[in-house]
């Protein structure tokens, strides 16, 4: 049986490799080997590795990295903690294929111990950008280590071989989150309330801002422009999913929890979950902050996106997408955008960028059956300059 590792670090990042690990698990000729890190470990960030076991998976493997530290040097540490966590782990488990996604620092920690341990690494969602964050760098890092390459959608292929990978070797699956949407039973609203332990108003919207990590000093200022412009909605419910582990991200939590306290119309949830946040985001006018999210998987909902700043810069984006600026001003702007009748009405024509869905089975399928023998000796691809 072919040993396939799957490593996950964080609770979105789960929810787009669940329907992956489902294939896995389901199939006769692969073992799925699951190792959880990151924010899953932490009590702080709402102890996730849980709604992986409670989705019916066995954790193999779970490698603490995480410091009380969000600041770079604490980032720092917390990434050299987790390359000698993942070096102990992969040497016991010994998977034939390691799968990871994104531009976190621990996945970074996690591919850089299988590139020494000469162990083949299959990335998704490689080759985008976003220029605001360090991810950006770790994301094209992770693809250099890597052999198998799953990408979202066609500039992000031609992307991945511009890195000097080779053609054969990177596949067009398109958006993973699209596959929870499509085959996930979401809450209704009823239900969406009771879980919630809120009643929804006549206005909605979900709101997700994480630090945008290759600037200084800005995570607090920007949460404080981004809350003074939402404490001046009338007759609107505010749903906060609080910032990930980033650098600087403890600043914005306290922050949002303050102004929580304050605002009776204003709920925060460490973590909702796939299933609850793809059900806001069914229920809510539109989604607002700089999550990934909002670009990738919001359109699908043919619902509007608030997206704020630099951090997500780079990354194609559906008709559904209002950029503003880090200021209240610029948001204010755009919050009263996303409720005009010329919006709205726009938002039935929305194609989302990232596909239709399917990118878990054709990404299991490859995953069994492609050739791994001396997969881990690379050439890199030039590309025919003219």
């Amino acid at each position: 049986m072919r040993r396939i590792c799957i490593i996950t670090g964080t609770r979105a990042e789960y929810g787009l490799l669940r329907w992956v690990m489902e294939g896995v698990k389901g199939d006769p000729e692969l073992k799925l080997q699951i190792i959880a890190t990151g924010m899953h470990l932490s009590p702080e960030f709402g102890l996730t590795y849980e709604a992986i076991e409670h989705d019916g998976f066995e954790i193999n493997r779970k490698v603490e990295m995480l410091t009380s530290s969000d600041t770079p040097v604490g980032i720092a540490k917390s990434m050299g903690l987790g390359l000698i966590g993942f070096a102990d782990a992969l040497h016991e488990l010994k998977p034939d294929l390691i799968v990871v996604l994104g531009d976190r620092f621990e996945i970074f920690a996690a591919v850089s111990a299988a590139l020494v341990a000469r162990i083949p690494v299959a990335h998704l969602h490689g080759g985008e950008t976003t220029e605001g964050a360090f991810d950006e760098a770790l994301r094209h890092s992770i693809t250099k280590m890597s052999h198998l390459h799953f990408v979202a959608a066609e500039a992000y292929w031609q992307r991945v071989i511009q890195l000097g990978e080779r053609p054969e070797r990177v596949f067009l699956v398109g958006g993973l989150g699209i596959d929870s949407i499509k085959r996930r039973v979401l809450l209704d609203r009823a239900a969406l309330e009771a879980s919630l332990d809120l009643k929804l108003g006549p206005k909605n919207l979900l709101i997700t801002f994480h630090p945008v990590t290759l600037e200084t000093t800005t995570a607090a200022y920007q949460m404080e422009e981004l809350l003074t412009a939402l404490a001046n909605l009338r007759d609107t419910h505010l749903i906060f999913t609080l910032p990930n582990a980033d650098t600087d991200g403890r600043a914005m939590i306290t922050k949002v929890k303050q102004f929580v306290m304050q605002h009776p119309n204003a709920w925060a949830y460490t973590s909702l979950g796939q299933l609850r946040y793809l059900s806001c985001v069914a229920q809510v006018d539109g989604v607002v902050g700089n999550s990934s999210s909002g670009l990738t998987e919001v359109p699908s909902f043919k619902k509007g996106t608030i997206n704020i700043g630099d951090r997500q810069r780079g990354r194609l984006r559906a008709a559904s997408i209002i950029n503003c600026e880090p200021n209240c001003k610029s948001i204010t702007t755009a919050l009263d955008q996303l409720y005009t009748t010329s919006f709205q009405a726009g938002l039935r024509h929305v194609v989302n960028p990232y596909g239709e869905g399917g990118a878990s089975e054709k990404v299991v399928n490859i995953l069994k059956n492609y050739d791994l023998a001396g997969i881990v000796k690379k050439s890199f691809y030039d590309l025919n300059i003219r």
